[in-house]
């Protein structure tokens, strides 16, 4: 099976992805600007920044953010939530050539989105649009598959009914040599617990903002949200279903 290309596998998800996908733990900013010696203006390259969700964040520190994607749809989503903040700068680009200019930015983020890049590449951009001595965090909301009876079947569902689900997952970081992207192959790992609560309606606006599942509104995808709410309807509690995450960082220089 051929994956799709990574750069428009989102443009029929955006809105449940703005609506549903999980933001991060107030503590993972607080890490970066402790652990990377962060001065009183930063300028941030978040890269695949996609509907700007750890944009937002960072936004939100008074922190000056170059948001490079190339998914037309998602970034015209962010451009409508921050198109009035003058610290965001939307960049149509890619990981492998961001356009921004050498030695420009003092931090390099990638949310939930460097399983897609090619990791060489990215190594070389990272190297020329980074200030001495500036940080590159790669970052994933890792959703846990086996912390309960929902999440267990979750996950088989997704195993035995999603499109491509086992190519794609990106809690398959695991593959991803991070010695060999980061400088020295030194870097650290610090991980923060992260959770969603959704009812019925949440939960299936949650799923089908994956680009593993069905499209919702075609036949194949009818078919998978009745599945899902057979499976709401067994394991909810008051109503209710949790996704638990840890939120990983992987932090250091390239």
């Amino acid at each position: 099976m051929n994956i799709p290309d990574p750069t428009k596998r989102f443009s029929d998800r955006v809105e449940n992805y703005i609506r549903y996908r999980p933001s991060y733990p107030p503590e993972v900013i607080t890490f970066l600007q402790t652990a990377c010696h962060l001065p009183d203006r930063v300028v941030v390259a978040d890269i695949g920044a996609g509907t700007g969700i750890f944009t937002a964040l960072l936004l939100q520190k008074g922190y000056s953010v170059y948001a490079v994607e190339p998914n037309e749809a998602m970034q015209s989503a962010s451009i409508d939530l921050f198109k009035e903040n003058k610290n965001f700068h939307p960049i149509n680009g890619t990981a492998e050539a961001t356009s921004l200019d050498s030695k420009s930015v003092d931090l390099v983020v990638c949310a939930q989105a460097f399983h897609w890049f090619d990791a060489q590449k990215t190594q070389v951009e990272f190297k020329r649009i980074l200030k001495d001595g500036g940080y590159v965090a790669l970052i994933w909301n890792n959703r846990d598959a086996l912390i309960d009876e929902f999440s267990i079947a979750y996950e088989n569902i997704l195993k035995n009914d999603a499109i491509d689900y086992n190519k794609v997952n990106h809690r398959n970081i695991n593959e991803i040599d991070f010695k060999a992207f980061f400088k020295d192959g030194l870097y650290q790992t610090v991980k923060y617990p992260n959770v969603q609560v959704f009812d019925e309606a949440g939960f299936l606006g949650r799923a089908f903002s994956s680009s593993y599942v069905p499209q919702e509104g075609t036949i194949e995808g009818g078919k998978f949200k009745e599945l899902l709410k057979l499976m709401f309807a067994k394991y909810n509690k008051n109503g209710m279903v949790s996704f638990y995450y840890q939120t990983e960082i992987y932090l250091g220089k390239v």
